[in-house]
């Protein structure tokens, strides 16, 4: 079982910016892909963005320009970047880590960490 943890979310005003960051931790395991997701209230779960084996990034149309996701592989951890933050980039943010143990993969979520946009 592979264990993540979410943190960096808060209070920032329009404009502001937030770094979140996600760790996997857990005995002999492969991590193929750290995905970010969200989720505003009275919405369906949405992804933000990913990154798979360390370098193929991709993002969700809504945060282009504006969001990052890099990893730190000797860490197991990712890390998303987000700029010029808007009143709708408000949600719980959720990191998801698919792995690989013995050759069967898995998924795990993190609890999640808030993320509020406003003045």
């Amino acid at each position: 079982q592979v264990q993540v943890v979410e943190s960096g979310g808060g209070l920032v005003q329009p404009g502001g910016s937030l770094r979140l960051s996600c760790t996997a931790s857990g005995s002999s395991f492969s991590r193929n892909a750290m995905d970010w997701y969200r989720q505003a209230p009275g919405n369906q779960r949405e992804f933000v963005a990913g990154i798979v084996d360390g370098r193929s990034t991709n993002y969700a149309d809504s945060v282009k320009g504006r969001f990052t996701i890099v990893t730190d592989n000797a860490k197991n951890t990712v890390y998303l970047q987000m700029n010029n933050l808007k009143p709708e980039d408000t949600a719980i943010y959720y990191c998801n880590v698919k792995y690989a143990i013995d050759h069967r993969l898995g998924s795990s979520w993190g609890q999640g960490t808030q993320v509020t946009v406003s003045s």
